[in-house]
């Protein structure tokens, strides 16, 4: 983003931008959910080879997605709902999930098929695919381009009134949206694990068991502005889920 406009023009556009950024919220129910007690099913068994893992797939597929299409239309108003759940089949590309949307808005919950082969049982892959669900519930693309915006202008902004040239707030702008993208990142993550843990807990797994894949992946740690939290800390939201569950 360049800044061409005047100093007047500038000043609406970071307030325009602070006022949006401060409108993010969490997502709450817009209609009533059932209130019975959920009870997470008992931990599914050890996968043998990876075609009982991919075989399991799809079976986590139709029993997760019209709980996570139940949950999204309940808290949100007005979202498109109706997920495609897909698999990239190319063996290079490294164990990874993650949720985006195709052209015409409908939201995407993509898996490799490496993390496919990594999940040791039907709980894995399921809290996974709850986790990535929640994400499009929660609004994070959207609200993460906000956050990212907003940083990209207040930085951008205070350069250019500083006096700094013009490829110096060209580099203020890049680094604030930078920087916006990932302030929040981390509590975006947790917010997706507790979603998630509900959503693969009322489809009938073991979020308990499903968030032991955790403990077998590199721990990102407490990095400042880094995009996930500690794995200690996702594992305690988890646990902290179920038990109000």
């Amino acid at each position: 983003m360049i800044f061409t406009s005047t100093v007047p023009k500038l000043a609406m556009a970071l307030v325009a931008a602070l006022f949006v950024a401060a409108c993010d919220e969490i997502p709450s129910p817009t209609t009533p959910i059932d209130s019975a007690p959920i009870t997470p099913g008992k931990p599914s068994s050890t996968f043998q080879n990876k075609a009982q893992a991919e075989r399991a797939f799809a079976q986590v597929t139709e029993r997760v997605e019209p709980v996570a299409e139940r949950e999204c239309r309940a808290r949100t108003d007005g979202s498109n709902c109706d997920y495609r759940i897909v698999v990239d089949p190319d063996p290079s590309q490294p164990a990874n999930a993650f949720q985006t949307f195709d052209k015409d808005g409908r939201p995407i919950i993509a898996f490799t098929i490496a993390l496919i082969n990594e999940a040791r049982n039907a709980d894995e892959i399921a809290f996974v695919m709850g986790h990535e669900a929640a994400h499009h519930i929660a609004g994070h693309i959207a609200r993460q381009q906000r956050n990212s915006a907003a940083t990209a202008l207040v930085l951008g902004g205070i350069a250019a009134l500083g006096g700094a040239s013009q490829a110096s707030v060209d580099t203020a702008v890049q680094w604030g949206a930078q920087v916006g993208a990932r302030v929040y990142s981390k509590d975006f993550e947790l917010e997706a694990d507790a979603l998630g843990t509900i959503i693969s807990a009322r489809a009938g797994y073991s979020p308990l068991n499903g968030a032991k894949f955790f403990a077998r992946i590199p721990d990102p740690g407490d990095r400042f502005l880094g995009t996930h939290p500690p794995n200690a800390d996702r594992q305690r939201i988890v646990r902290e889920t179920v038990a109000k569950l």
